[in-house]
């Protein structure tokens, strides 16, 4: 079975930094995309950054310059580095996975989401 593993996120401080992990695992695929996507109460699901396997990396125009997507190709695993967090970066984190399953096709992949809180 292929899935979404999902780690970080918490209570971050203003000003401060967090991390969020996200892994593929399973076999018999290959990554298209990969990134999070972050929804607060009342508002939609809105993208905070996403890399595509032709090497671009997109950001939401609200995390420019304080957040980094990385990856592992190795691990199948994604990183986000969350840098001079502001208290609206408080949300839900998802992780999304646009991946290529041998005799299956394209799947996309959403994790179960992790909560980020910035507060003092």
């Amino acid at each position: 079975q292929v899935q979404l593993v999902e780690s970080g996120g918490g209570l971050g401080q203003p000003g401060g930094s967090l991390r969020l992990s996200c892994a593929v695992s399973g076999s018999g695929f290959s990554i298209n995309s990969m990134g999070w996507y972050r929804q607060v109460p009342g508002k939609e699901r809105e993208l905070v950054a996403i890399f595509s396997s032709e090497g671009t990396t997109t950001y939401g125009d609200s995390v420019k310059g304080r957040f980094t997507i990385s990856r592992d190709n190795a691990k199948n695993t994604a990183y986000l580095q969350m840098n001079s967090l502001k208290p609206e970066d408080t949300g839900v984190y998802y992780c999304y996975a646009r991946i290529e399953r041998r005799l299956i096709g394209v799947v996309a992949l959403w994790g179960q989401g992790t909560q980020v809180t910035v507060s003092s």
